[in-house]
């Protein structure tokens, strides 16, 4: 599939066309269109084409596959819950704390002009949101700076809290897009693996998106995964099996 997007730069540009499409940038080919700079008095302008590669897959194919997804059994690395509709006030000091500890590491960062608000909260899970202007360099390259602050929170919840709690930390509704995201590789691998008889191995995820693509697969009668390698960052192999 191809798509056209416009703006003044091109970083503007593509980072509109990874909100709008939920995908990570090494997900898809740019192919610059139209470009010029600026001026004085003028903004520049640039017209890329997104290519996301979706087009590879035939359009004539086998039973459409299905994922499978069971949250309560599985939980996701942060998304499949239901925010509330408007941000959550902290109940107690421990939430205070939380929140102007994830604001002091922002601002030692550089990053002054933030906030963190809850957008959900159970039992033993809390969702903590940053709105900042610096959403792509706080989220960072396939999450792994959001990742990192979400670790040092995590800690800090473990080290101060009266009660374990799952600590997930978003930003600009990250999480789900990611997840969404790593849904539709998992399913372009599997049919690529229907296809070919063979096996494809995805590139090196954190465990949360790994169990992800594991748990949208695990239905498949004829596809199965399994994890490679060492350390944090292992990565996925799709395979087929009769």
């Amino acid at each position: 599939m191809t798509y056209e997007f416009e703006g003044h730069t091109e970083k503007e540009t593509i980072d509109r066309a990874i909100k709008e499409l939920g995908l990570e940038q090494d997900c898809f080919d740019v192919e610059i269109l139209e470009s010029q700079k600026g001026g004085l008095f003028r903004k520049g302008y640039v017209k890329l084409k997104i290519h996301t590669g979706d087009d590879i897959l035939p359009e004539k194919e086998a039973a459409p596959l299905k994922v499978k997804r069971d949250f309560k059994k599985d939980p996701p690395s942060g998304g499949g819950q239901k925010k509330s509709a408007l941000p959550l006030e902290p109940q107690n000091d421990f939430e205070k704390s939380l929140i102007d500890f994830g604001k002091q590491i922002l601002i030692l960062m550089g990053h002054k002009n933030v906030a963190i608000k809850i957008i959900y909260r159970d039992e033993n899970k809390l969702t903590l949101d940053i709105i900042s202007s610096d959403s792509s360099i706080l989220i960072g390259r396939k999450g792994r700076t959001l990742d990192a602050l979400q670790l040092l929170i995590s800690n800090y919840a473990a080290k101060n809290g009266d009660t374990p709690v799952r600590v997930i930390l978003d930003c600009e509704d990250y999480r789900t897009r990611r997840e969404e995201a790593l849904v539709r590789i998992a399913l372009r691998a599997a049919e690529r693996v229907r296809r070919s008889k063979t096996s494809v191995l995805l590139e090196p995820m954190n465990p949360f998106d790994r169990r992800l693509i594991h748990t949208a697969l695990s239905d498949m009668g004829d596809v199965s995964t399994k994890s490679e390698g060492d350390g944090g960052l292992k990565q996925v192999r799709v395979f087929y099996q009769k």
